[in-house]
């Protein structure tokens, strides 16, 4: 059951996961292709300040996942549309702030990016600046587009959230390709490509919201400082990943000009991209076991969190292993996606993409487990998680073997940093349990007391009619076991059979699941 709704949801995750990244990818390959190498380092600086925008669109994401997963846990309804109702407020606040500072600020933004002064021989800084002023357009839609989803997953709309992503794909390719084409607008037009993209996107996944059957509820009274404070520090291990990414890139940006210049810069700026959609894969399992640790965890369901544990790690492994496959194969042809004239920028990237999937794995199983840690509430272990794997060691070997093997040292820093967090997450999930074991046991970390003994447990699944009767006299008779009256256990029993009956004749579709 838990491995047909991990995987139920995975798909849509690792779509929805693409929301942001599908558009960066399409915005690199038209402007690698049609725009030059110039165009392609502006766009390359650009990317902290577009990583800064999607950071609180993730902070407010995982929030969501949390408070609706603990008050589903619960079932506080209440408590649900109080989530729903702040995150509304917030997004629309800080969004339009983002706007403002960013149109205002653009140009010591673009010169503290590392793009240089503004003087008519450098137009990487001119390039810079249009890029994100065509972005920034978009930043209410980008931010409102990521805490859509996981709205639209709890509530089941997987479906329309797929046809969002897509339709902001398509619209994102035939924005871009006018732009190109049609409108000759340059850099800021592909920016504001994106920005009509995420409408698009965003314009879709609201006919749900606004409709009658919405399970949310937008309520004034539930507007409480408490709320927020909540949603916020639920989402603070993602905020702080992104924060890391953010520092990461801006930090490689200066290394690989220092070692390689505008040509290492442009070559980074397409193993990134296409770094972030391999990304997704990992993320998107990593974003499953938040949801599902949460709610596992809130209703103590001991079994439960054992099961998604395993479930998650397979997932993690296979798909990562798949990708790091299908890159180290079809390299070449990827980056002939973004980089047709220039064969040295393309070498570098063909030679440091193969070299970065290597990390793929480590990544997607340090992802997945410190989302894990966060779904359970170990805050500081996924915050550290998150700050070795994405920053502090991979920052620290990039500027070590940059110094002795230039730009390789760069790709291979990826592979070390993440492997690295990885052998000290185990070295530590070993001294907390005292002995070395790579069980599910183990790695849960669950608290000692934690939820209620297997022994006074009892678990069975019901397929049809029948099942209820069977299942509601093994419940009589458990009860009676475990030392409960003869009344209060048929009583039980009766409601375990009403609730099943109800659930087989109106919840089973046709297919009987």
């Amino acid at each position: 059951m838990i491995r047909k709704i991990f995987r139920d949801m995975l798909f849509v995750q690792i779509i929805s996961a693409m929301t942001v990244t599908i558009c960066m990818l399409i915005d690199s390959i038209m402007i690698g292709r049609f725009l030059g190498v110039d165009s392609m380092t502006a766009y390359g600086l650009s990317t902290p300040v577009l990583l800064v925008f999607a950071a609180f669109g993730s902070m407010v994401s995982a929030g969501i996942q949390m408070l609706c997963g603990k008050a589903m846990g619960i079932g506080d309804s209440e408590g649900t549309d109080a989530c729903y109702t702040v995150s509304l407020l917030l997004a629309g606040g800080v969004s339009l702030v983002g706007l403002v500072l960013v149109l205002a600020l653009t140009g010591p933004i673009c010169r503290l990016l590392g793009a240089g002064q503004p003087v008519p021989e450098n137009e990487v800084f001119f390039l810079t600046q249009d890029y994100l002023r065509g972005f920034i357009i978009g930043a209410p839609a980008f931010i409102f587009a990521q805490i859509m989803v996981p709205y639209m997953q709890i509530a089941g709309k997987r479906t329309l959230l797929v046809v969002a992503v897509l339709a902001m794909t398509v619209s994102d390719v035939v924005f871009d390709l006018l732009n190109v084409f049609v409108f000759h607008g340059g850099t800021f037009g592909m920016g504001l490509a994106s920005s009509l993209s995420y409408y698009v996107a965003f314009a879709i996944g609201i006919t749900y919201f606004i409709g009658k059957k919405c399970m949310f509820h937008f309520r004034k009274g539930a507007v409480k400082a408490a709320v927020a404070a909540d949603l916020l520090k639920s989402g603070v291990p993602t905020v702080v990943n992104q924060i890391s990414l953010v520092l990461l890139v801006f930090l490689l940006n200066k290394v690989l000009l220092r070692s390689g210049g505008n040509h290492a810069v442009a070559a980074y700026s397409v193993i990134s991209t296409l770094g972030n959609i391999c990304y997704c894969f990992g993320s998107g399992v990593g974003s499953v076991a938040l949801t599902l640790s949460a709610i596992f965890f809130n209703d103590e369901d001991r079994s439960s969190v054992y099961s998604l544990i395993r479930i998650m790690t397979v997932y993690a492994v296979i798909l990562n292993v798949v990708v790091i496959a299908v890159v180290w194969l079809l390299a070449p042809y990827m980056v002939r996606l973004f980089i047709t004239e220039n064969a040295a920028v393309g070498d570098l990237a063909k030679r440091g993409l193969r070299l970065f999937s290597l990390s793929l794995l480590s990544s997607a199983l340090n992802t997945t487990y410190k989302n894990y840690y966060q779904g359970i509430g170990r805050i500081k272990l996924s915050e550290t998680i998150s700050v070795l794997q994405n920053f502090l060691f991979t920052a620290l070997f990039a500027f070590v073997l940059s110094r002795f093997i230039s730009t390789d040292g760069v790709w291979i820093a990826f592979v070390l940093g993440e492997t690295t967090t990885l052998i000290l997450l185990v070295i530590y999930v070993w001294v907390r349990n005292r002995k070395p074991s790579f069980s599910a046991v183990s790695f849960s970390l669950l608290p000692e007391g934690y939820g209620v003994p297997e022994t006074d447990c009892m678990e069975a699944s019901i397929r049809s009619m029948n099942d209820t009767v069977s299942v509601s006299e093994q419940a009589e008779e458990f009860c009676l076991q475990h030392g409960e009256s003869r009344r209060n256990s048929m009583m039980i029993a009766l409601c375990i059979e009403e609730m099943a009956v109800n659930i087989v004749r109106h919840g089973f579709q046709m297919d009987q699941k």
